[in-house]
């Protein structure tokens, strides 16, 4: 039995090509360094695979930024602002895509399905000119197999590629972009020539949207693409990848029934349902790729259950015909446990990052050939069993608190209009309040001062004094430009997930378990192995030391239960919601705490509430309802005048808006600016929002600084469908990610901005 690996992390173990990237960014290294950096990469990440025994080597899965951006290059889908005049795509062209540059703005990024990686999102229309514009995927293969590695050529596949795009700006929003289907098939086909004559006899096509609810038009589309494609695919085996979710048996049947198709990859382990699919009937001579090692998370296969598992569907497939996989790309787990030596035996025992997950692949796949590592499999046996038994997982207070909550509805006693009327009493705001959203500017001192305060080089007292002048330095900044409601700038986090699950029992921690969000962001997401609860205060110290230095609100910075949930690597012995309702009841500890202390301004970012939400539409309802009353528990005891408000980024929020209301937070700020506004289109289109609403005014995920009639331009847009006296002025996300050069300048604008608008609306009545 063979191996196969979806895809694999392209930061390295210590995040390699994070540092490669901001360097040429900064202009303080070369395109060639760059390179060398990411080839380096690539050559390990294949001799690892190799090395371990995989025969299924993925190539063309590492990315300068993200895959889509990467196919959108391939075909040429270049926006006409970025002014390309064809020919092959560089980095300039490739990076103003993802980034922008100081004239124009960065195409779209949102989430990936239901991760936390993002992708740019195609702009597509009728008058696209697609042209073979970016030969990645066969200089890649090529370079394997210079390398003495025969990989695996991943693709993006044609159908998911459109149905992830959206029209560009101008064009209709009804415009069919899988219309466009007939245009970009050459192409593909000039890639597959290509790769057939460079040696290749295996090509996997990514079509994850397969797992979404997908009318027959959509369907009927995979269906016409293969069969368009299929002379072109002649004399190769061609894999089709599916993740994330089970297959509808819809999808299941078209995926199945594709033209020049050998071998179909499902996820097992979100798609349990699936199996039932292909017992009830698998195509004859095909080859099933069986996802059962979770590419997702990072705990440690149960291989005797995923033994069991192939064992059934090789009596179903046969034994030439099953091939063990990861469930989709590893990219969405840290890179390799070996790097971490601060975390302690028995925890460690019940993990596997992407380097362990290889070889757990590979174990499976020589246990079903007769081959068993009887040692390896013990160990592997014993790590699950002193997981289910260890006390340090199960708090029987915490799990009786959690489930008293069920069956409870847990508002606020007062509606959202009196508490408004009650918080403005208080905290005398102007028209159009200016606000960010929480953090600053991380500099290089700061981090070399948490650094250092982590490895004991200062004392806490050092430590606490150099945090203390960094909060005055931002809230002497906000004031000098005028920002109505501050914020301490969270200089004591270097990771808002990461920060609130070390004060939290029942979290480990990783030192280099680092995870790519998008181009060079990344995040070292918290593992929850245990009961969740708060020990003591997390935020109270640094908010109240921070408003003693301001007349002005200052806002307590919180990030939500469904948050941290969504951005941490959950256990996966319980039922997702039990985790979150453990989670929300030690947020509520804290909101009550600065409540106590002063603070009548809280923020309580829930920033991945949309993206947690299901990719199926049957299970939406359940999810929306659990996660919505999570937030609820974090500040229903809180008075009228403490101001709840809470953030959300990157997403499209239109079809949960009324889950959006049912938060019942007083304020809301929300990524605007790099969805094309889309979320005003709600309001367009008749919902009533009655609370505090902040559409970001402009893009910090880009270097870009907007002018001060740019962003008034925004909050005239913004006031043709919301009420004056409900909405806010912020920018899209926190500066964690800017400079201050950047950050200064851009906040004076939006300043301005509010300011121009308040002096129209005054003059208007």
């Amino acid at each position: 039995m063979a191996s196969h690996i979806v895809g694999y992390p392209r930061m390295g173990p210590k995040r390699e090509l994070k540092f490669a990237l901001e360097s040429f960014w900064d202009k303080k290294s070369s395109a060639e360094d760059l390179q060398k950096v990411a080839a380096d990469l690539r050559s390990a990440i294949w001799k690892q695979m190799a090395d371990a025994g995989i025969k299924y080597i993925p190539s063309n899965t590492f990315s300068y930024y993200d895959q889509v951006l990467d196919a959108t290059s391939m075909l040429g889908a270049v926006p006409p602002r970025y002014g390309w005049n064809g020919g092959e795509i560089g980095f300039d062209t490739y990076f103003s895509m993802a980034r922008g540059n100081a004239s124009v703005p960065a195409m779209e990024m949102t989430k990936w399905f239901d991760t936390n990686y993002h992708f740019i999102v195609p702009e597509l229309g009728p008058d696209v000119n697609f042209s073979y514009a970016s030969h990645k995927a066969v200089d890649e293969y090529k370079e394997a197999k210079s390398l003495g590695v025969d990989t695996v050529p991943v693709l993006v596949g044609p159908v998911s590629y459109l149905l992830l795009s959206k029209p560009a700006k101008g064009v209709e929003k009804t415009f069919s972009l899988l219309s466009l289907l007939p245009k970009i098939l050459p192409i593909y086909k000039e890639v597959i020539s290509e790769l057939k004559a460079a040696g290749a006899s295996w090509i996997q096509f990514d079509e994850p949207t397969l797992v979404l609810d997908l009318d027959s038009h959509q369907l009927q589309a995979f269906t016409s693409a293969y069969a368009d494609l299929e002379s072109a695919l002649s004399g190769l085996n061609v894999l089709i990848e599916t993740y994330f979710a089970d297959l509808t048996t819809k999808a299941y049947k078209t995926l199945v029934g594709l033209k020049g198709v050998t071998a179909y990859g499902l996820d097992l382990v979100r798609g349990t349902q699936t199996i039932d699919l292909v017992k009830a009937g698998f195509p004859e001579g095909k080859y099933l790729f069986a996802g059962v090692v979770d590419g997702r998370n990072i705990w440690a296969n149960d291989l005797a259950s995923s033994l069991s598992t192939l064992q059934q569907l090789e009596a179903i497939v046969g034994k030439d015909k099953l091939v063990a996989s990861t469930s989709c790309s590893l990219l969405h787990t840290a890179v390799d446990l070996v790097n971490e030596t601060k975390l302690d035996d028995e925890i460690k025992s019940w993990l596997a990052f992407a380097a362990q997950k290889v070889v757990e692949v590979n174990a499976l796949a020589k246990a079903l050939a007769g081959q068993k590592d009887e040692a390896f499999f013990a160990a592997n046996a014993a790590a699950q069993a002193s997981r289910k038994s260890s006390p340090r997982v199960t708090n029987e207070a915490v799990q009786k608190a959690a489930a008293a909550l069920k069956g409870s509805d847990h508002r606020r006693a007062t509606n959202v209009s009196a508490r408004l009327d009650a918080q403005q009493k208080k905290l005398n705001l102007p028209v159009l309040p200016t606000t960010t959203i929480g953090s600053f500017p991380q500099t290089l001192e700061l981090r070399r001062v948490r650094r250092e305060f982590k490895a004991n080089k200062i004392s806490e007292e050092d430590y606490v004094k150099a945090i203390k002048e960094e909060i005055k330095k931002v809230v002497d900044l906000q004031e000098e430009l005028d920002i109505d409601v501050l914020v301490h700038g969270e200089p004591e986090r270097n990771d808002m997930v990461e920060y609130f699950g070390e004060q939290l029992s029942g979290f480990a921690f990783t030192v280099n378990g680092w995870v790519q969000s998008y181009g060079s962001r990344c995040v070292k997401p918290p593992i929850i192995y245990g009961d969740v609860s708060r020990p003591k205060p997390m935020t109270v110290f640094w908010s109240s030391t921070a408003q003693s230095m301001t007349q002005r609100p200052m806002k307590g910075m919180l990030t939500g239960p469904v948050t941290i949930l969504n951005w941490s690597f959950v256990r996966n012995d319980q039922p997702r919601f039990e985790t979150c309702y453990q989670i929300a009841l030690a947020i509520k500890d804290e909101v009550e705490d600065l409540e106590k202390a002063g603070i009548n301004v809280i923020q309580i970012d829930e920033a991945a509430l949309r993206e947690g939400l299901p990719l199926r539409k049957s299970e939406h309802g359940f999810y929306l309802k659990w996660a919505v009353h999570s937030f609820r528990i974090t500040n229903c005891g809180v008075q009228d005048t403490t101001q709840i408000h809470t953030h959300m980024c990157y997403s499209n929020f239109n079809d949960i808006i009324h889950s959006i209301i049912d938060m019942d937070a007083d304020v809301i700020t929300i990524e605007n600016s790099r969805s094309d506004e889309k979320l005003l289109s709600v309001f367009r289109e008749g919902v009533k929002y009655g609370a505090g609403i902040g559409p970001g005014v402009y893009d910090i995920h880009s270097p870009r600084i907007p002018s001060t009639e740019e962003i008034a331009d925004r909050i005239d847009k913004m006031l043709a469908v919301l009420e004056t006296n409900i909405l806010w002025v912020n920018p899209d996300c926190g500066l964690k990610t800017r400079k201050y050069a950047e950050v200064k300048p851009a906040l004076n604008n939006m300043v301005a901005a509010a300011k121009l608008l308040r002096t129209q609306l005054a003059s208007a009545k």
